[in-house]
């Protein structure tokens, strides 16, 4: 190692092998984050200012919000400065930057939809301890594990990419500073990483999918055995926004994660990549919100000139 060069930055390939589409791209790219940005800010402020919002359900709809901002923000500037320049280059310490903030707020989303789940499997088939089972201490404590276990969990994964010496290329076949890519260009043992990448992908991928499937399970027998149409209606309509959520996330996320490191495909990683760092945050308040009489309402009280 003593006659080689450590990479001090990285350069983010992005779509630069498609320049024709650049500034479509960019365009498409800036309109999405504006609204994923617009619409998230929205929402937590409308929960925030509308006390007839402080549930347990617009709680944790309050923090998916603020997760999908933080996620968009970490990695659309750099994206969309990448999309304008030749070339868009990223330090070493931005780049693990970038890593942690994007990997902690995936995750944590990954584990706030089973809670979501969990919460809406309560309200339907326990409706009279609803109260009881989804206090506000418990919401609380719910909501403060998820951001502190996927803020701990984030640390060592980031801890054990920086711990890897970078000596080679340093051309990144993505818009974002991602796992996968970086592992490839490590010019030291990655076996580590693996490894923990591997438990990573079985407790967020498989364990929560298996935790919200779970508890889909017995919404949905539950909403088949209410004796009136209305009845199975208004309960479906409490959980169909989350779980369409749920189904888009999820196929983004294992798309793009649930494969070995050395099968990792640029194209397929680009095009997840774009579905759970821009798309997702931009659908998550306008399923929420078009959806929901009483977020409708609250925005419009937030927002008087806004009359539909």
């Amino acid at each position: 190692m003593s006659n080689q060069t450590l990479v001090t930055e990285f350069i983010l390939q992005g779509f630069s092998e498609h320049p024709e589409y650049r500034m479509l791209l960019f365009s498409c790219f800036l309109s999405l984050y504006s609204i994923a940005l617009m619409g998230n800010a929205l929402i937590v402020l409308a929960i925030t200012f509308n006390p007839g919002l402080h549930t347990p359900m617009y709680f944790f709809l309050f923090n998916l919000a603020s997760m999908d901002i933080i996620c968009t923000s970490s990695i659309m500037p750099k994206a969309l400065e990448g999309l304008v320049s030749e070339e868009s280059a990223i330090s070493y310490g931005g780049c693990m930057a970038q890593l942690y903030f994007l990997t902690w707020t995936a995750s944590s989303e990954l584990l706030l939809l089973t809670v979501m789940a969990y919460d809406r499997y309560a309200a339907i088939c326990h409706p009279l301890h609803y109260s009881t089972m989804m206090g506000k201490a418990f919401c609380s404590v719910l909501a403060t594990s998820v951001w502190g276990l996927c803020a701990f969990n984030t640390a060592i994964h980031t801890g054990l990419m920086m711990r890897l010496d970078f000596c080679g290329p340093n051309v990144i076949t993505h818009f974002f500073c991602e796992v996968p890519p970086l592992l490839l260009l490590s010019c030291s043992s990655t076996y580590v990483n693996s490894i923990m990448i591997v438990l990573a992908d079985a407790f967020y991928g498989l364990v929560n999918f298996l935790m919200t499937v779970v508890s889909y399970g017995f919404i949905i027998s539950s909403i088949l055995k209410m004796r009136t149409v209305e009845g199975r209606r208004k309960a479906f309509s409490t959980c169909s926004s989350h779980l369409i959520v749920v189904c888009m996330y999820y196929t983004a996320v294992f798309y793009a994660y649930i494969s070995p490191v050395s099968s990792y495909s640029a194209e397929k990683s680009k095009l997840a990549g774009v579905l759970y760092t821009m798309l997702s945050p931009t659908l998550n308040p306008l399923i929420y919100t078009l959806r929901n009489k009483e977020v409708k309402a609250a925005l419009r009280r937030l927002l008087p000139f806004c009359k539909s």
